[in-house]
């Protein structure tokens, strides 16, 4: 349980309510948190620091999340790193394109402290 809880994850969401959110029932919980706000900035951090898991939203500017999970899943530095998409995206054809674009999970907003957690561990 202890590497779970040591464990870093890179958030890359837009919407600074869903962000703050999200990096709030992980920290909780004992994760380290890193924050991009583009999907661009989330690659970019994603190579510098490796975090052990990667959640990102789906609609936003510029590059979306089903591009920035291709992108991840492309380079070697993070081709293994889990990828959960958290997107309000909730038809099962968005669900079925994130994992084709290589997402380890999917989550639909809104979701609950609870549904997230469930989500990390299970790909961790």
């Amino acid at each position: 349980m202890a590497v779970i809880q040591m464990a870093t994850v890179l958030i890359v969401e837009d919407t600074p309510s869903e962000r703050e959110l999200i990096s709030h029932y992980l920290q909780e919980e004992g994760y380290s948190v890193i924050h991009a706000v583009t999907a661009q900035e989330g690659l970019d951090k994603a190579i510098a620091s490796q975090p052990s898991v990667i959640v990102t939203d789906v609609v936003m500017p510029g590059m979306s999340g089903f591009e920035l999970c291709r992108s991840l899943k492309r380079v070697p530095e993070t081709a293994e790193v889990p990828v959960v998409i958290c997107s309000s995206k909730n038809q099962a054809i968005d669900r079925l394109w994130g994992m084709r674009q290589g997402a380890d999970a999917y989550i639909t907003k809104p979701f609950n402290r609870e549904e997230l957690l469930k989500v990390i561990k299970s790909v961790l």
